[in-house]
């Protein structure tokens, strides 16, 4: 039985899948950047003396109770006197004209997010090939399966059709190097069309690896010349403030359409890579149903061989037990004819001997009676023993006929429960999840069953803990096993061996 390891497509699609997650979060903060008010410059203050005369009256308040004394500050300010004249009028303190962003550094931000953009599209897009990369492996995997079980089915089949009779053994054999023959040049077809096609897959992830680097070493240096742009533009642009709006508001405008565009990209994309998927999944149903189909016909046309030459065995059964039958027969009337024509014989002789010799009568009537009762006994006895033998063929040919239904039955039974086996191996196989860090680890486990499909015991044979616990769980994950009906295949079918590698 040979091991089959579960693909990583999982951690390598969580992985991509993370990647884009931070590149989309990235993008987002830039686009909030770039649609977000700028900066509003801090409003000059202004400090004008003024006379305390000119200050409104203070209105009266009642004075409260409090627990605790007045402070010493507010004494203090009740005794200050102004001693300065304001001057009437106040300098003017310069400030300094607001900077608004240039819009250069907008157009940076913005090349920066097209950028970024580009690298996330690229990346769904390297997401999306390995995608397809780990379903044709899968494809591959399991057409490498079915080539197996129709190769194990085959040898079975020639296994079945040498117990069912010796004279065909030959042609079996025959039959069985054939079809061997077929499925070797069929796996050997598949196998130069998966290396060829690993080969292809190479190449195009190669190219496609040294695009995606020309691409990001294209926007590095554009990220890089746009930001040295804006460093130099910067200290020489700073023009009027309603030209600065103007070229904001078209530079979100842009931003909005870029962004708007993204989306119905990607949309169209998902479309798209949904409908390749969908008829690369019908493609494989129909080889899958067509595959299925090609092995019900072989094997309705080995049961019916089977029928067939069963029949002719019938047939030819019949003819030699008629022809045997006919042989005894033959031999009998035979036998009695030549009994029949002694009795004539000996009574013609005693007649003319009882002319001639009148003296002789008795003891030749003596003589004649006890030769026709010696060969009245010797006829008799042959009669019954080729009863005998004939009761005792028939009696072979049932014993023989049950013999051959019996080993048809027990080759039978034996079929089903080695399917019904492999299927349960096929089934934990599935169920087993290989543990981390286990690679070329090896495990063999005997499992028990009931009648019902129940895991009575199971014995994992393993130098690794792991391993042993991972294969002891995925076979009780996997029960109940769906039982054979026939009870020897039952019987056959609830102990039965498996062995993993972890690769």
């Amino acid at each position: 039985m040979k091991d089959f390891k579960k693909p990583h497509s999982k951690e390598k699609i969580i992985a991509l899948g993370f990647t884009v997650a931070v590149h989309a979060v990235a993008i987002t903060g830039l686009l909030f950047l770039g649609m977000s008010k700028p900066v509003v410059p801090p409003k000059t203050i202004k400090m004008v003396l003024i006379k305390p005369e000119d200050l409104p009256p203070p209105e009266a308040t009642p004075l409260e109770q409090t627990d605790s004394a007045e402070t010493t500050d507010e004494k203090v300010a009740e005794q200050v006197q102004q001693t300065a004249e304001p001057d009437p009028v106040a300098a003017q303190i310069p400030t300094p004209a607001p900077q608004q962003p240039t819009l250069d550094l907008q157009k940076a931000a913005n090349e920066a997010k097209a950028a970024e953009q580009k690298l996330l599209a690229e990346q769904v897009a390297l997401l999306a090939a390995q995608a397809a990369k780990d379903k044709a492996a899968d494809m591959a995997q399991a057409k490498a399966q079915a080539a197996e079980k129709a190769k194990a089915e085959a040898a079975e089949q020639a296994r079945q059709a040498k117990t069912s009779a010796e004279k065909a053994q030959a042609e079996a054999l025959v039959k069985a190097k054939t079809a061997e023959a077929e499925q070797a040049n069929t796996a050997a077809k598949a196998k130069a069309d998966a290396a060829s096609k690993a080969k292809s897959d190479a190449a195009n992830k190669a190219k496609a690896d040294a695009a995606n680097k020309a691409k990001l070493d294209a926007a590095e240096k554009a990220k890089a010349d746009a930001a040295n742009k804006a460093k130099s533009d910067a200290a020489n642009k700073a023009k009027s403030d309603a030209a600065e709006k103007a070229k904001a508001d078209a530079a979100n405008k842009a931003k909005a359409d870029a962004a708007e565009k993204a989306k119905a990209d990607a949309a169209n994309k998902a479309k798209s890579d949904a409908a390749e998927k969908a008829k690369v999944d019908a493609a494989n149903k129909a080889k899958s149903d067509a595959a299925e189909k090609t092995k019900a016909d072989a094997a309705n046309k080995a049961k019916s061989d089977a029928a067939e030459k069963a029949k002719a065995d019938a047939a030819n059964k019949a003819k030699s037990d008629a022809a045997e039958k006919a042989k005894a027969d033959a031999a009998n009337k035979a036998k009695s004819d030549a009994a029949e024509k002694a009795k004539a014989d000996a009574a013609n002789k005693a007649k003319s001997d009882a002319a001639e010799k009148a003296k002789a009568d008795a003891a030749n009537k003596a003589k004649s009676d006890a030769a026709e009762k010696a060969k009245a006994d010797a006829a008799n006895k042959a009669k019954a023993e080729a009863k005998e033998r004939a009761d005792a063929e028939v009696k072979a040919s049932a014993a023989k006929q049950a013999a051959e239904e019996a080993a048809t039955k027990k080759a039978e039974s034996k079929k089903i429960a080695s399917t019904a086996k492999r299927d349960f191996e096929n089934k934990v196989k599935r169920a087993w999840d290989i543990p981390n860090g286990s690679a070329g680890q090896k495990a063999t486990a005997r499992v028990t069953l009931s009648d019902s499909g129940a895991v009575q015991s199971v014995i994992v044979n393993s130098s690794d803990a792991d391993m042993k616990a991972s294969v002891e769980a995925a076979v009780r994950a996997a029960a109940p096993y769906p039982m054979p009906s026939d009870p020897d295949a039952r019987r056959e079918a609830r102990t039965f061996t498996s062995s993993f590698s972890a690769n």
